[in-house]
């Protein structure tokens, strides 16, 4: 996201300060489930969890930090299935059928929390959250460098790759457009994906 995902674990916080977290999390996702982002406040969160409007404020600093921290969650769990979920998104497969499939369900996940992205904005970024996502990069440029694909640049290709992945999802799409037709369109975009690795990774002529 735009704060970008580290790969592994979360840094150790006390075990309180754990429960608060889990706790605005979970009835974050309540009232997002019930009302939608647009009615998500920092004290509507604070009273709806039973927490003072302080624990919330230091928690998330803006209405903007509460989505970061549910996207942030969210990429965490996502990566968990790409580093140890089964394949062919997880290991295991070959390195091509992982790069088709990392695309799909990046695809997926970006259209998912495509609402969630747009209230992370707090004004002061240019492109939504999660238009360029460091873990992406660094998959993709892993399986690269796993396949024979002759001698490109891997770390541009991998950067392209991303690119091609990630920016146009939610940077040229209306959020309205997507709401109609968000199965299909994940689905053209997934087949999209597909032949493009295809072409990229074919052998070349000897």
């Amino acid at each position: 996201m735009s704060q970008p995902v580290t790969w592994g674990p979360p840094r150790a916080e006390r075990a309180d300060a754990v429960r608060n977290r889990r706790l605005l999390l979970a009835t974050a996702r309540e009232m997002l489930a019930e009302e939608g982002a647009d009615k998500l406040t920092m004290d509507g969160l604070a009273e709806r969890a039973g927490l003072g409007k302080g624990t919330v404020y230091r928690r998330f600093g803006t209405r903007a930090g509460i989505f970061h921290a549910l996207l942030d969650d969210d990429e965490r769990a996502f990566q968990e299935q790409v580093l140890s979920g089964p394949p062919p998104l997880g290991p295991g497969a070959p390195p091509e059928d992982r790069l088709i499939a990392y695309g799909r369900a990046r695809i997926g996940f970006l259209i998912e929390h495509r609402e969630n992205a747009s209230a992370a904005l707090d004004g002061r970024e240019q492109v939504p959250a999660g238009s360029e996502s460091p873990m992406s990069r660094a998959h993709i440029r892993l399986l690269l460098g796993q396949m024979p694909v002759g001698a490109a640049d891997l770390d541009v290709l991998a950067t392209q790759l991303t690119a091609a992945l990630d920016g146009p999802l939610l940077l040229y799409l209306s959020a309205a457009t997507l709401t109609r037709t968000a199965e299909h369109f994940s689905e053209r975009f997934g087949r999209g994906w597909e032949d493009l690795i295809q072409r990229v990774c074919r052998p070349s002529a000897p």
